[in-house]
């Protein structure tokens, strides 16, 4: 018998996963699924990273309108929502950047609407609470600053929202209103 002959005549070795590699295999998924799997099921983390960028750009959307229009922008910050108004009694509300807010179930629940620039806190989380305004050329004033006065007396604002464990700070700068 040649050669040739004696490689087609052995039997083809049957095809799958050795039972170590079965085993290494679920030992692995198990590891990952301990440490894993409860980062999944936990969503404060991502809703306090998410609404911490909420609030940073409806900051910065309020001080960027209050330069377009040329008008006051007043913040309201009050612990369960984030709001732009024209008005200090917040009831000129400014809408939303790209046609309405979030429509989040925690920003129906506090903002009532999504025709308004306004965002609620999700459940489960804590914000500061403040209010203050920029003004046209987009320098930010305290809440008890007189509208169209030429001295502010705003102070660098750190907001935070917490309930994750850890702190999301938010600053708004005084004079350049710049938000970080």
């Amino acid at each position: 018998m040649g050669l040739a002959q004696r490689r087609h005549s052995r039997p083809a070795r049957p095809g799958g996963f050795t039972l170590v590699e079965l085993v290494t295999v679920l030992v692995v998924v198990g590891v990952l699924g301990a440490f894993a799997a409860p980062r999944f099921f936990q969503r404060q983390g991502f809703d306090a990273v998410a609404y911490t960028d909420q609030m940073r750009a409806l900051l910065r959307y309020g001080q960027k309108i209050a330069i377009a229009q040329g008008r006051n922008v007043f913040v309201r910050l009050n612990g369960s929502s984030a709001a732009l108004c024209y008005d200090a009694a917040c009831t000129a509300h400014l809408p939303p950047a790209g046609g309405s807010n979030s429509g989040t179930k925690a920003t129906l629940a506090r903002c009532g609407t999504t025709a308004w620039a306004c965002e609620g806190v999700p459940s489960g989380l804590a914000a500061s609470a403040a209010t203050f305004f920029f003004d046209p050329t987009g320098q930010p004033f305290a809440a008890n600053d007189p509208p169209g006065g030429l001295n502010s007396t705003f102070v660098p604002l750190t907001l935070a929202v917490t309930g994750d464990g850890s702190a999301h700070n938010i600053t708004v700068t005084p004079v350049t209103g710049y938000v970080y």
